[in-house]
């Protein structure tokens, strides 16, 4: 007992130590193997304490790790280990052994433990089901949702609730097929499931992200005729539509809707802003937005620098582009050193070597590995 107390020890000293686990980068394939390899045996070490089974978030890390270095024969062999537990009983542990077979894109895998869920005397309600979906759609199998769907009514007689529905329209949406989402919604609707904000969002997103604004906005009156009240995404996903149309007095509008609604602007209302008047070319209004943002105290992210610094150096504005960088290091900020880079490089082609110079200086102490062209 005292071994496998430590051995959990080890494990969890991995975890508290090292979010971001990787071997040395000298470590040979062969090393690499072996130390994961050593993990998997101490997590199924582990696994033999009640109160380590109950720690989903160390299975969740585990396979996560596993799944980045492709090792889908170890994620299988800690999660088939689990059989030799009582939990297996347990819906709720059952159904999150699914859920991590569909984050590795293990979708046969998880339909097998579904399957054997009887044998393992585990009970099989709607609550697994949706571990199961949901793992389909992790998985990108898209295909198989509606023969889940089909196969699972007329053999098991779940009944779906609000969760699958949602579950399945958003499955529908990713893959495009924005007809069969809308189908799924009617049925929900025929069946006399009420859909929540998350099934309408997910319905918004689908519309509105694939230019469907009109159809988006048929959604959206759906939600209202059925008292569920949008919130801060739904209005995002408005934003985005319109931003993308370069539809900007219209998406101004719907930013003073939120304001009377007294909904906060989130990054990625900022963002779609930002982008709506770069895409129209009007510098002035989205560097506006950008201070508008900064002013509310929402941090800016990737995105953010990604659309804006690039054009701010297209632009030749670079005094402006060099104050962003260097709020990106102060504050310790998230960008991508191509972009950082472009700075850099419009810095030198005004022959502002010294700026240039500096920058790099401030970008290499936080990791940046910037360059002199």
């Amino acid at each position: 007992m005292i071994k496998s107390s430590s051995a959990c020890g080890r494990l969890h000293g991995i975890f508290k130590r090292s979010p971001s686990f990787r071997p040395p980068a000298t470590a040979t394939a062969t090393k690499k193997r072996g130390t994961l390899e050593k993990m998997v045996s101490r997590f199924k070490k582990c696994s033999e304490s009640s109160s380590f089974r109950s720690r989903y978030d160390i299975y969740a890390i585990t396979v996560k790790r596993l799944i980045k270095y492709n090792r889908l024969s170890m994620i299988n062999e800690i999660l088939d280990h689990q059989k030799n537990f009582p939990d297996m009983t347990n819906e709720t542990f059952t159904a999150h052994l699914i859920h991590l077979y569909g984050k590795a894109g293990m979708f046969d895998d998880a339909r097998k433990l579904f399957d054997e869920m009887p044998d393992l005397k585990c009970p099989r309600t709607v609550f697994s089901f949706n571990a199961l979906l949901l793992a389909c759609i992790n998985a990108r199998r898209f295909d198989e949702i509606k023969k889940l769907l089909a196969d699972f009514r007329s053999e098991l007689g779940i009944t779906f609730d609000v969760v699958s529905y949602s579950i399945a329209i958003n499955g529908f949406c990713k893959m495009g097929d924005l007809v069969s989402a809308e189908m799924v919604f009617d049925e929900m609707i025929k069946s006399d499931v009420e859909p929540n904000l998350i099934t309408f969002n997910t319905l918004l997103n689908g519309f509105y992200l694939n230019g469907k604004f009109a159809d988006g906005e048929r959604i959206w009156s759906r939600m209202v005729e059925m008292n569920v009240v949008p919130d801060v995404r739904s209005y995002n996903a408005k934003l985005h539509a319109l931003a993308l149309e370069n539809r900007m007095k219209e998406a101004i509008e719907v930013v003073e809707e939120m304001r009377d609604k007294e909904l906060e602007l989130d990054v990625f209302s900022f963002n779609s802003l930002i982008r709506g008047f770069l895409n129209g070319e009007d510098l002035k209004e989205a560097k506006q937005w950008y201070g508008e943002m900064r002013r509310h105290g929402c941090e800016p992210n990737r995105v953010t620098f990604q659309f804006l610094i690039p054009f701010l150096c297209e632009k030749g504005d670079v005094g402006f582009a060099v104050e962003i960088c260097e709020e990106i290091f102060d504050k310790k900020w998230h960008a991508r050193a191509e972009v950082l880079q472009l700075v850099v490089n419009r810095l030198v082609m005004e022959a502002k070597i010294q700026d240039a110079e500096k920058l790099v200086q401030d970008g290499n102490k936080h990791k940046y590995e910037l360059l002199m062209p």
